[in-house]
């Protein structure tokens, strides 16, 4: 969790929302991302989604099978299903997100019955330092009059 802290910060060094994410297999780094939707004007752009495309090329599979993904803030839908698409085995998430969250705040999609394939999720014990992180930067966002 601590590497997906690290890509959090380099986010925020992009006044990018706080994000980060790895995916980790075999006990090493795959996969690295963090939130640049405003860098790259790409709705899409989330630190998971950048973790998961970069994990995928290093394995040259689309299944990630025997992957972690670590990730700062709880995933969104769009994120959940990617999780699920890409047979991630096991989820660890740190703050919850009560306003988008898809994996055990609204939705539960990464352990959906329903679905096909279904992620063992755990919560980070660092969940209060990821959350800070972003409480942060919302309030310093709101200082400067933005977001």
């Amino acid at each position: 969790m601590r590497a997906a802290i690290a890509e959090a910060g380099f986010a925020l060094d992009e006044d990018e929302v706080p994000i980060g994410a790895v995916v980790v297999h075999d006990g090493r780094i795959i996969g690295r991302g963090h939130n640049q939707r405003e860098t790259l004007n790409d709705p899409t752009a989330h630190a998971e989604m950048i973790a998961i495309t970069a994990a995928a090329g290093h394995l040259q599979s689309w299944r990630l099978e025997g992957c972690t993904l670590f990730v700062t803030l709880e995933p969104c839908a769009m994120c959940a299903g990617a999780i699920v698409l890409a047979r991630l085995p096991r989820l660890v998430f740190g703050a919850r997100d009560p306003k988008a969250g898809a994996c055990v705040s609204l939705y539960s999609i990464p352990t959906d019955e329903r679905l096909n394939h279904r992620v063992v999720m755990d919560q980070s014990g660092l969940a209060d330092e990821c959350g800070a992180i972003l409480q942060e930067f919302f309030a310093a966002q709101r200082a400067r009059g933005k977001k």
